[in-house]
């Protein structure tokens, strides 16, 4: 009868060690199922690979970065530009409050909204040296839609 107990013991602090394992593990795929990300060298590349990565990023921008949710219209995007300013067709940022990225990467810098600069199309910007960070949330994204359908 001990030799029982003690069995099932052990199997109970196994699946519990398993759990406290498996758990976070397929709490992180489910979350990040529905994301992808692509690096490329050039931003002429990035265009020509995803329809999705926006046509403002110029084609001479290197180390490009990208990264999105299938599922909506959230975007983050990284790249370096030769000149270091702006894409000639953004704006300057006329919202008091910008919108935090919806997905995250590795690559892309928490804080980055407190340095928005601009708008290019849907996507906010922001400039660190010669590095361009972009991101889009999924409202942004069903607005721009919205508005290119009529």
């Amino acid at each position: 009868m001990r030799g029982v107990l003690v069995g099932a013991l052990a199997v109970v602090a196994v699946l519990g060690v398993a759990g406290a394992v498996a758990v976070p593990e397929a709490k992180q795929w489910y979350e990040g199922r529905h994301e992808e990300a692509s690096s490329y060298a050039t931003g002429q590349e990035a265009k020509a690979d995803r329809k999705s990565v926006p046509r403002w990023l110029p084609d001479g921008a290197s180390s490009v970065e990208y990264a999105m949710r299938t599922t909506g219209g959230e975007r983050i995007l990284k790249a370096t530009l030769p000149d270091g300013k702006l894409p000639a067709p953004c704006q300057p940022l006329d919202a008091a409050k910008t919108p935090e990225p919806e997905i995250d990467a590795a690559w892309f810098p928490g804080g980055i909204t407190d340095d928005a600069q601009g708008r290019c199309g849907s996507y906010y910007v922001a400039m660190k040296g010669h590095t361009l960070y972009a991101w889009q949330t999924n409202e942004d994204w069903v607005e721009g839609n919205r508005r290119s359908a009529q």
